[in-house]
């Protein structure tokens, strides 16, 4: 059985410079908690594939996936799978960007499921994942925002 959760936030940026900076793979170890290295593996049009490398935990293991995102500029969304999807049967992401009056809602759906025997081990780091997940939106909308500021103080200077 499918499982999911949502996390939203309205960032008071451009919906460009949102788009941007969320779909500049290259930039997530900056962008994104957790990312220690981001390696592109292929362009096909609109789709990457990208292989993410996260910090290494406390007991030093380093976890690392390898994931396809489409990106729809004109939908203003990017689909996202896993590719090696364990320990899920699938983990799937979908990011939308939608304009409202006081600046831009991003939102974050995952859909994924466990397979038969999926162990507590595995509900945690989900859990974890999810918990992440929130705050991330948080660091996101603080980040862009900041460029945002000193992008429009960059243009008032003479």
């Amino acid at each position: 059985m499918a499982e999911s959760f949502e996390h939203a936030i309205v960032i008071d940026a451009p919906m460009g410079l949102i788009w941007d900076m969320t779909n500049d793979v290259e930039s997530w170890p900056d962008l994104f908690l957790g990312y220690a290295d981001v390696e592109i593996l292929e362009r096909r049009g609109a789709t990457t594939v990208v292989r993410l490398t996260r910090e290494p935990l406390p007991d030093g293991t380093v976890q690392q996936w390898t994931s396809e995102r489409t990106a729809d500029p004109v939908a203003r969304t990017v689909r996202t799978r896993r590719l090696d999807p364990a320990p899920y049967m699938f983990f799937h992401l979908l990011w939308t960007y939608r304009a409202m009056p006081s600046g831009v809602e991003l939102r974050c759906r995952a859909e994924y499921a466990f397979p038969p025997g999926a162990t507590a081990a595995d509900v945690a780091a989900t859990a974890a994942i999810d918990r992440r997940g929130h705050q991330q939106m948080f660091v996101l909308r603080d980040r862009i925002e900041a460029r945002a500021r000193s992008a429009a103080a960059a243009a008032e200077r003479p």
